[in-house]
């Protein structure tokens, strides 16, 4: 049996749950999401709860019963209190600018490099070096922090780039320290 799975989920008061068939749809007051759920899981409503039941005890069942149980939390978490991710960049002369629905990063490059984000997601850049990446959905959140970060992830050597905030970015000797030590 799934160990996640069977862990009823306690619904917060002012977020609503409609249960149609295999469509769960949650709302609260960031926003609306739903989730379609596999065959093999089924939900039920009982006092403010969420339980989730597999179909059968095989693999791919309780696989998906307990990854179903855990988007569906999230979710919930997410129209409730919503998700943020931030992230830092580092580096003389890097910034960032958030302009109506986009980021404006200068970053080194000949060009400013500017990064639309997804739709119920927005960036924030309370100051230059700081980015704040907010949503409900924690996937959308996430992957959208990911993508500004690959824009230029912090380089071994200086430790310039973008990167979450507290993320540690191990440093590596320079050219000048390996060569003193092979002499």
């Amino acid at each position: 049996m799934s160990r996640i799975g069977k862990k009823p989920i306690i619904v917060p008061a002012q977020v609503k749950i409609n249960i149609s068939g295999k469509k769960v749809h949650i709302e609260g007051k960031n926003g609306k999401l739903e989730y379609i759920l596999p065959d093999c899981v089924s939900v039920e409503l009982r006092e403010n709860a969420l339980s989730f039941k597999g179909a059968s005890d095989s693999k791919q069942d309780k696989t998906l019963w307990g990854t179903s149980r855990a988007l569906i939390a999230n979710m919930i978490k997410g129209v409730d209190t919503g998700y943020e991710k931030q992230l830092e960049i580092v580096g003389v002369g890097f910034r960032a600018q958030s302009q109506q629905n986009k980021l404006d990063l200068k970053l080194g490059f000949t060009h400013p490099v500017a990064y639309v984000p997804p739709e119920g997601v927005k960036v924030e850049t309370p100051k230059p070096n700081q980015i704040f990446v907010k949503g409900i959905d924690k996937i959308k959140v996430g992957q959208a922090a990911a993508e500004i970060r690959a824009i230029m992830p912090p380089e071994p050597y200086k430790g310039k780039g973008i990167r979450y905030l507290g993320e540690y970015v191990r440093k590596k000797s320079g050219k000048a320290v390996t060569t003193k030590q092979q002499a």
